[in-house]
């Protein structure tokens, strides 16, 4: 009887000792998402700083073009103020074309390309998009990771139990944003 017991009390600190790894691994797993989307808002950050410095620059060559600015400039506004991955992913989508229509712009004013100013801030805007790959990377990885626990079993009971929530995929639809800018 004894032994039956303390075979019951083993068997139950095993069963308290793997949920409590698999809830610790959830919490792991679930921080490396935030820290993941932490690293997206700081380049997204960058790059809605470098956006009105680069419309002001090409505003001074192209001043006649300013439906195309004013709308890059409200893209932007809707970028920095969308929250969470599904709308910053729409805001930014909306960005890109903008953006896409600012590049098809300057491409009509040689001047332009040739400025110092323009130069540098475009040179900023591609290390800021690389840098934002990268967080993108990071993020997605750790929501995968996430969600695959979420989703597996033994950790999916625990997962439901304390309703950790599957993570969203910071994914880019269009091909533009694909790519970082490009400047001759």
């Amino acid at each position: 009887m004894k032994w039956l017991f303390v075979s019951i009390l083993v068997f139950l600190a095993i069963d308290l000792l793997i949920f409590v790894l698999l809830y610790n691994r959830l919490v792991r797993r679930r921080n490396k998402v935030r820290e993941g989307w932490s690293g997206i808002e700081v380049q997204l950050k960058r790059r809605h700083d470098l956006i009105p410095s680069l419309v002001n620059v090409v505003k001074g060559y192209a001043s006649h073009e300013r439906t195309v600015l004013e709308e890059v400039t409200a893209e932007r506004a809707a970028a920095v103020n969308a929250s969470g991955a599904v709308a910053a992913k729409a805001a930014e989508e909306k960005l890109a074309g903008g953006m896409g229509r600012l590049w098809a712009l300057v491409e009509g004013y040689p001047d332009l390309k040739a400025d110092k100013n323009y130069r540098d801030l475009m040179g900023e805007l591609v290390k800021t998009e690389d840098e934002l790959q990268y967080a993108r990377r990071y993020y997605n990885g750790a929501t995968r990771d996430l969600n695959n626990a979420v989703e597996s079993f033994p950790s999916n009971v625990v997962a439901s139990f304390f309703k950790f929530q599957k993570g969203v995929f910071f994914e880019v639809s269009s091909e533009a944003e694909r790519m970082a800018p490009r400047f001759s």
